[in-house]
């Protein structure tokens, strides 16, 4: 019995140590977790509403297969969204979750079938082609630290995302781009006068392209989610004004280049 007593003995001891050893481990926090959080924002349309059904939004790590990588973030906020309601700086939380700080290398938003495009007041169905219907993959590089918070905005280019069709019927076809603020900069400006409510387009000699729209009544415009670098910026407003173009707008990591005021003339 003595001898049993012993091992008993040794053996809770040096579970002691595991138990404590792995404590120890943990309070480095080598394994905390990574938040991320996912954004919905839009650039302007001349729609009245374009209302997409969100379901679920996915991560992919980098290391992974590409079937297997997946995960999908558990504190989603599915529903019926107008991405009109989201432009010039405007977002929405759709989703955020704790998760394992590995490196990602794509988003993957599921959209349901309730969606729906509303022109001169009329709502028309949008229809999703089959190959998107299992999830719209976006592509993104980005290493996840334990403890740090992580916001991805998924910025829609509703104006390029509609297709009509010859027989007048209307395809879901998502231009989406996936930007971080603290990887990219911004450019902001105010239109006037607001009535000339340009179309806003800027991109540089890398081929880096967003869209932006003035807003109708205060004339103020925001373009996110820029690679460092020159831009051009083309003003495309309603008739009678004119098209204007500016060069050289620099854009900075971290800042929101302004443009001041922007005059358009007839």
């Amino acid at each position: 019995m003595k001898t049993i007593g012993k091992l008993s003995l040794t053996v809770t001891f040096a579970l002691s140590l595991l138990f404590i050893g792995c404590k120890k481990d943990d309070s480095d926090g080598s394994n905390e977790p990574a938040k991320v959080m996912m954004r919905l924002t839009d650039a302007p349309a001349d729609y009245d509403a374009v209302l997409i059904d969100v379901r679920a939004v996915e991560i992919h790590y980098e290391d992974e297969s590409e079937e297997a990588g997946w995960e999908t973030l558990d504190n989603v906020r599915p529903g019926i969204y107008n991405l009109l309601d989201f432009t010039n700086g405007i977002d929405t939380l759709i989703a955020y979750d704790d998760v394992p700080a590995r490196r990602i290398n794509q988003i993957r938003l599921i959209l349901g079938s309730d969606n729906d495009v509303v022109i001169d007041g009329i709502s028309y169905d949008l229809k999703t082609p089959s190959a998107q219907q299992s999830g719209l993959k976006l592509n993104v590089q980005e290493t996840l630290e334990p403890g740090l918070v992580y916001e991805f905005w998924l910025d829609f280019d509703a104006s390029r995302s509609i297709v009509t069709t010859g027989n007048g019927n209307y395809i879901l076809k998502p231009v989406i781009r996936v930007f971080t603020k603290v990887t990219t900069g911004s450019i902001e400006g105010t239109v006037m006068p607001a009535a000339s409510h340009p179309a806003i387009l800027a991109y540089n000699a890398a081929g880096d392209t967003a869209a932006a729209r003035a807003d109708s009544v205060t004339g103020y415009f925001l373009i996110p989610g820029l690679n460092d670098g020159s831009y051009t910026i083309e003003f495309d407003p309603v008739s009678p004004y004119q098209p204007k173009t500016e060069t050289g707008v620099v854009v900075s990591t971290g800042v929101v280049t302004d443009m001041d005021t922007v005059i358009i003339t007839q």
